[in-house]
């Protein structure tokens, strides 16, 4: 009798998820709808910084100027209800300009006393444009919110709203006056994600859309709540043993010290730590979200494994003087792992 109560319990835990799933995976071809009617021909990018914000996590957009970075962010920020502000990053620029400050304020008896006014950190999208044109100490302070969402202000603690994402953007082209970041901060990020020059079909809609009198914009369509609903979903996902040996595989052989690979032996300096397993189990959960699908696959793997890794490896000089790239090398490890 028992065992047939824990089945049935079983049974209907699976139907509800599946169901959760279900009208998840509606919810969010209504938000790429929403984002495709002002972002032309960026459908990868698109999908990986909403699996990244699905995830939990930040992503860094790397891009020639022109690419619609920020207004991909802001797109982004309007179809998913979350609110959003935006931080030009400058060599000038202080910690207290993005957390904030206290000020000493003066009450109508006399008193005085000091009083935290918040930063634009405290926001669920925030935008860092120009990430690396920040100060290393600057860049510091943004790295507790990314990891603890928190703030430590004059040795008091300030918590950030729920869900924070940070979705910051790099210009890999012009490196005078930048400060690169650091690894552990990269490591931060859940994905790198690239933004490409668009196709001539997406640059013909881009022009046509955008030099008329009239203009597409996004409607909102989540809120911060559901947005936490479907992040706790994507962790309820279930992995199959196929995929998580996939995700150990690929971890291992882009490791110098584990790799069995010349290529990886030789030619890598450093290969990624267990936060990169960590964010690729989460983005596979979310990208099978995003696709409608209730378990994520090796496939899933594969596609993510760039934008992972990418950012959380480095080629050593000699490969890269002899031509080595560190994306072809991942595609090759993430083809063998799936």
């Amino acid at each position: 009798m028992t065992d047939a109560i824990e089945a049935a319990d079983a049974q209907n835990s699976q139907d509800a998820l599946i169901a959760r799933a279900d009208k998840a995976a509606e919810r969010l071809q209504a938000v790429k709808a929403s984002i495709g009617k002002v972002i032309y021909g960026l459908e990868t990018p698109v999908d990986l910084c909403l699996a990244s914000i699905l995830a939990g996590g930040h992503a860094l957009l790397v891009g020639a100027p022109g690419l619609a970075k920020t207004r991909l962010v802001q797109t982004i920020a309007i179809a998913t209800g979350l609110s959003t502000k935006r931080i030009q990053f400058t060599p000038d620029l202080m910690p207290g300009d993005i957390l904030g400050s206290e000020i000493l304020d003066e009450g109508e008896d006399g008193k005085r006393q000091f009083r935290f006014v918040e930063g634009p950190v405290f926001c669920r999208l925030l935008m860092a444009d120009e990430i690396n044109r920040a100060s290393p100490r600057t860049q510091a302070a943004l790295l507790e919110a990314m990891q603890e969402h928190h703030v430590t202000v004059a040795g008091e603690r300030h918590d950030l709203p729920a869900p924070f994402h940070v979705l910051a953007t790099q210009n890999p082209i012009e490196q005078e006056g930048t400060y690169p970041l650091p690894e552990a901060q990269l490591d931060r990020f859940l994905m790198q994600v690239d933004i490409p020059y668009p196709s001539r079909d997406a640059e013909r809609q881009i022009l046509l859309a955008t030099t008329g009198a009239n203009a597409a914009e996004a409607i909102e369509v989540l809120s911060a709540r559901e947005i936490l609903d479907l992040q706790d979903l994507v962790r309820r996902l279930p992995v199959g043993e196929k995929v998580l040996e996939a995700i150990l595989d690929l971890l291992r052989q882009a490791r110098p010290e584990d790799s069995d690979m010349d290529a990886v032996r030789d030619g890598v300096a450093w290969g990624p730590g267990p936060r990169a397993g960590q964010a690729l189990m989460l983005a596979c959960r979310a990208r099978a979200l995003l696709q409608g699908r209730l378990a994520p696959s090796t496939d899933d793997v594969e596609a993510l494994a760039e934008p992972v890794l990418k950012h959380r490896m480095a080629l050593s000089f000699a490969a890269r003087a002899d031509g080595q790239t560190l994306e072809g090398l991942i595609r090759t490890l993430a083809a063998q792992a799936a």
